[in-house]
């Protein structure tokens, strides 16, 4: 399998990149890993990079999108910070992956059980991740149900999930609200900006 070229990633659809990375999904969940010599996507990519999808994740060690979505050296930009929100270095390097580097999808991928998203949910204080953990806290409070304080902490595991997913569409309506270019760009139809969710219980990624 070959890796992508300039004439391959213009190919690309927005929509077509989703579908590609569903594809790339399904395999993983199927064992049906595609045919590829990673030494030889090495070699084609010496001279140049033309991935068609830019992916933030968390830095959990469970979810590596190359390998969740079955993808291969120069497929996609893969951004990593627990708890997979945005800042001005993340958005620096989504703009330079979409304007300049030509990739047609932003996918905003959050997951079940994110230790980030649980140290949110229970106020917890560690040197800098105090201040990581404070990115998250919006998405805590954005969801209202149950009301019980006592319910609302990692010990509920449905409460995380349902942070975590409220945390990645948070995510999204910030990129669109702090970036012009990405903003624009979608605006056009050149890119899309969507949110997924990994299950670490069974490999499957559910689209937004």
């Amino acid at each position: 399998m070959k890796a992508y070229t300039k004439e391959t990633q213009a190919m690309v659809t927005p929509k077509g990149a989703i579908e590609l990375l569903k594809e790339g999904n399904l395999r993983f969940q199927k064992k049906m890993k595609s045919d590829r010599d990673l030494l030889e996507q090495v070699a084609d990519t010496k001279s140049g990079q033309f991935p068609f999808a830019t992916i933030l994740s968390c830095i959990d060690s469970r979810v590596s999108s190359e390998l969740i979505f079955d993808q291969g050296i120069g497929d996609i930009f893969s951004a990593r910070v627990a708890g997979n929100f945005v800042n001005e270095d993340i958005l620096g390097s989504m703009e330079f992956a979409c304007k300049l580097a030509g990739t047609k999808l932003v996918l905003v991928l959050g997951h079940t059980a994110c230790g980030a998203v649980k140290g949110a949910c229970d106020d917890a204080k560690l040197g800098n991740l105090t201040a990581l953990i404070s990115k998250i806290k919006p998405a805590v409070k954005a969801v209202v149900e149950p009301e019980d304080t006592s319910l609302r902490t990692s010990k509920n595991i449905d409460f995380v999930n349902e942070v975590a997913v409220k945390n990645v569409h948070m995510t999204i309506d910030n990129i669109r609200k702090e970036s012009e270019v990405l903003r624009d760009m979608e605006d056009n139809g050149e890119i899309l900006i969507v949110g997924g969710m990994y299950d670490i219980s069974n490999g499957k990624v559910t689209f937004f």
